[in-house]
């Protein structure tokens, strides 16, 4: 099963027509949605089901212009370096020897090493955070998750916030490892995401499974 299989098998599904009903008429009204339609599945593009090997999960993509392409956390090249992301860096300065941290927010070579960055809804409306919540894509996303949990061993999930942490009753917790803490947001990062020291954790586990680390 690849993501591309899985994708077609969605769309057959009742709840994605209803979706794909809402986005084309939020574009019909002249709605401005981020990311642009041929980025929405950025991250199943960059990071094929079979090798998947840690799980970000997000909420929503960036409402911003020009932020949104279908990674969660990250942003183009030449865009702003968001809180969140601001605050993953610095975790990362602080937990992994000799970090230096990027002037890009781009994380495409997180998802080429098999770091799927998914958020829990793939679209926005310009300026509207949560403006495209409930309205199918959790079914997807949720969907996929499963996807990963049923077809894949091993799999680490960053789950990050309360919202994440819901997801976690869709992980097999003997097959796969979930990792918690609260949100890089600079509303809740120094209560316990400041020091989770998970991008260690994630490497030590990949080492001791015999796979390549990831090189953040």
């Amino acid at each position: 099963m690849s993501w591309n299989e899985f994708l077609n098998e969605q769309q057959n599904r009742g709840y994605f027509q209803e979706l794909q009903s809402f986005l084309s008429e939020q574009e019909s009204l002249g709605k401005t949605i981020y990311p642009p339609a041929q980025l929405r599945f950025h991250a199943f593009d960059l990071t094929p089901l079979e090798k998947v090997k840690v799980v970000i999960l997000g909420q929503d993509p960036y409402h911003g212009e020009g932020q949104a392409h279908g990674l969660s956390f990250s942003v183009p090249e030449g865009i702003k370096i968001p809180p969140s992301l601001r605050n993953m860096y610095k975790e990362l300065s602080s937990s992994i020897d000799g970090y230096k941290i990027p002037e890009s927010g781009n994380l495409e070579h997180w998802a080429k090493q098999g770091v799927l960055l998914l958020n829990a809804v793939l679209s926005v409306e310009l300026a509207s955070a949560g403006s495209h919540a409930n309205k199918g894509w959790e079914t997807f996303t949720d969907n996929a998750i499963s996807r990963i949990n049923q077809s894949q061993n091993g799999v680490i999930f960053l789950l990050w916030g309360s919202y994440a942490h819901k997801k976690e009753k869709l992980i097999d917790t003997e097959k796969h490892t979930v990792l918690k803490s609260t949100h890089p947001s600079p509303l809740s990062a120094y209560r316990g995401f400041l020091g989770c020291d998970h991008f260690r954790q994630v490497n030590e586990i990949l080492a001791k499974t015999g796979q390549t680390a990831i090189i953040w």
